[in-house]
């Protein structure tokens, strides 16, 4: 029988603490796993044959499965969450360990990208705190703007690094790949020029991004100082 979390004092209880918690044990699991894909990236150790990441994100994924069976769980309607995060449990599967355990072999390229994509959750987490902090949804669309665009900036940053910096004589440590994307982000072009597809691919994308979302900036400050100067003729008047 399902629990219904609007009527249930315990389940009610439960989301009102529980949640929160997991949240941020979420948040903070994602940072450990951050920290060693940067370790791992800076110091060029192979993320394939590093058994201590495979075990911590192993280990992180089954938490963000646990949380969002959870959080289904103790939604109002337990069957129709549990649809709606679908896609969240198929980010959080552990592909790179699954892999590693079959030895599948894959491209570099992709077994690196797959080191990042549990850490979607952490960011739709994010996203989802930013919003109970927000007192408008206007804010709260902006600071998931936000969340996105500085992830995907460092991300595609340690990609890029990953992929040039033995091949191109522009990157020779990560502080340049991060300007790069900052640049090709804000389109504002970079004396580095990339030499891999990959890093072809990633400048694109970057510039693609920046193009899309960098409009949200002005819509927002319009929106705040058009609601400002309402609320300071009414409180003239």
């Amino acid at each position: 029988m399902a629990i219904d979390s609007t009527t249930h004092p315990i389940a009610a209880h439960l989301r009102r603490y529980l949640l929160p918690a997991m949240h941020v044990a979420v948040l903070a699991v994602s940072i450990l796993l951050i920290a060693y894909i940067t370790y791992d990236t800076l110091l060029n150790i192979s993320f394939i044959s590093n058994p201590r990441y495979l075990r911590v994100q192993l280990w992180a994924c089954m938490f963000f499965i646990v949380e969002i069976l959870v959080e289904s769980m103790l939604a109002p309607k337990p069957w129709r969450a549990l649809l709606r995060n679908i896609p969240f449990i198929l980010i959080c599967i552990p592909y790179i360990n699954i892999l590693h355990h079959c030895n599948i072999a894959v491209t570099p390229e992709i077994s690196y990208l797959l080191r990042f994509v549990p850490m979607i959750r952490a960011a739709y987490v994010l996203a989802i705190m930013w919003g109970f902090m927000s007192k408008n949804w206007i804010s709260s669309m902006f600071g998931a703007y936000i969340i996105m665009l500085v992830t995907t900036l460092y991300f595609l940053s340690l990609m890029f690094f990953v992929e040039e910096h033995f091949v191109n004589p522009g990157v020779t440590d990560y502080w340049q790949s991060l300007w790069f994307s900052i640049m090709q982000m804000t389109t504002c072009g970079s004396s580095i020029s990339p030499i891999t597809p990959t890093g072809k691919v990633i400048g694109v994308v970057l510039s693609a991004e920046g193009l899309i979302l960098f409009p949200v900036f002005t819509v927002y400050f319009t929106h705040a100082f058009a609601r400002n100067h309402s609320t300071a003729e009414s409180t003239g008047n």
